[in-house]
């Protein structure tokens, strides 16, 4: 295990700007989710740990060994790769005993870390089989057990569960944090998902551009956005453009204060679906609440809740969950935490 501490690192691609001064700190033992949209440059920082990308600028330590120039093979760094990347002409006994061979380990000890490896993840009896006689989520222990297997340093997981159908990926997240927290080791994990970050990390960091435009714990990346790209990438938000008028910016009957903005000035409402409290018309906000009026007119069974389309103004519709059952065009109250509305 080891601390891992970037700081201020740069790669450019002729004039993208892949990583744009980026710095993280991943306290040993911990787990760092990093999210963002395609071309953010989530998986460029993950290579660039792993030692795949020589960087412009910037330094990266384990602890306080400087590693910006060392080899990868000699980081003790395992990367997991989206797609496995297991040699298909191996068995799954020599996938997972490949590392262990590169590094020159007795043939007792890589039998002996082998087979606990296989046990760890319970896929043990699969050892003669070749990675196509495998079903996905077996091909992703497999995998698994061959990063873990040389007791790296740190570990890098690439969209670890992007292969995989809804069921098999729920539970394979609940057996890669318990794996990560058992063997207590450092982790860097990369995903698209924001359910999956928000459910498995000690920390998110956020990334838009190049740039890590905010770096918390779940419950502070998901109810305390820093920006408005932060509030509007995590979670199904309503984001609704207004200008502020006397003091403040209106949505319905909503009226909320803006204070470091002007009269005339363009500001943008954002609040979750999920943080709507939905009720039938006229029902009164409690103290801590906004609450403005519309009428139904879309509606989606999610099955423990319905997904509602609302018209607040001929021009302008939210989205609210709720697991009360409402039919088109019923006219209904929004109700919404005052601290779950932000104003950018």
């Amino acid at each position: 295990m080891a601390t891992v501490t970037a700081e201020g690192l740069k790669k450019f691609y002729g004039s993208v700007s892949a990583l744009n001064d980026v710095s993280i700190k991943i306290d040993e033992g911990k787990l760092l989710t990093v999210i963002g949209p395609s071309g953010s440059g989530k998986t460029t920082l993950l290579r660039a740990i792993a030692g795949f990308v020589k960087l412009d600028e910037g330094r990266i330590y384990l602890d306080d060994e400087d590693i910006t120039d060392v080899s990868p093979e000699k980081r003790n760094i395992s990367m997991f790769f989206q797609n496995y990347a297991l040699w298909p002409h191996m068995t799954v006994y020599d996938n997972v005993a490949y590392g262990l061979k590169l590094r020159k380990y007795p043939k007792k000890e890589i039998d002996e870390r082998v087979r606990w490896a296989l046990s760890l993840l319970d896929v043990e009896g699969l050892e003669d089989r070749k990675p196509n006689q495998l079903s996905g989520g077996q091909q992703q222990r497999i995998a698994l057990a061959r990063a873990i297997v040389v007791e790296p340093r740190v570990l890098l997981l690439d969209e670890p569960l992007s292969n995989l159908d809804a069921k098999i990926r729920l539970r394979i997240r609940f057996e890669i944090k318990a794996l990560q927290q058992k063997l207590k080791l450092t982790t860097l994990y990369v995903t698209h998902d924001q359910e999956e970050a928000l459910s498995i990390a000690d920390e998110i960091a956020v990334m838009h551009e190049g740039r890590i435009l905010q770096m918390g714990t779940p419950q502070e990346i998901y109810t305390r956005p820093s920006s408005l790209f932060v509030a509007d990438f995590v979670g199904i938000n309503n984001v609704i453009g207004v200008a502020v008028s006397n003091g403040g910016v209106r949505l319905g009957e909503m009226f909320i204060p803006v204070e470091k903005k002007s009269d005339g000035q363009e500001a943008v409402i954002v609040f979750r679906a999920d943080e709507v409290r939905l009720a039938k018309e006229g029902t009164d906000a409690e103290p801590d609440e906004y609450a403005f009026g519309g009428v139904i007119t879309g509606k989606l069974y999610m099955g423990s809740r319905y997904r509602y389309e609302i018209a607040v103004s001929d021009k302008t519709k939210v989205i609210a969950n709720s697991p009360r059952e409402f039919a088109l065009n019923d006219r209904v109250t929004l109700c919404v935490k005052r601290d779950r509305v932000f104003v950018y």
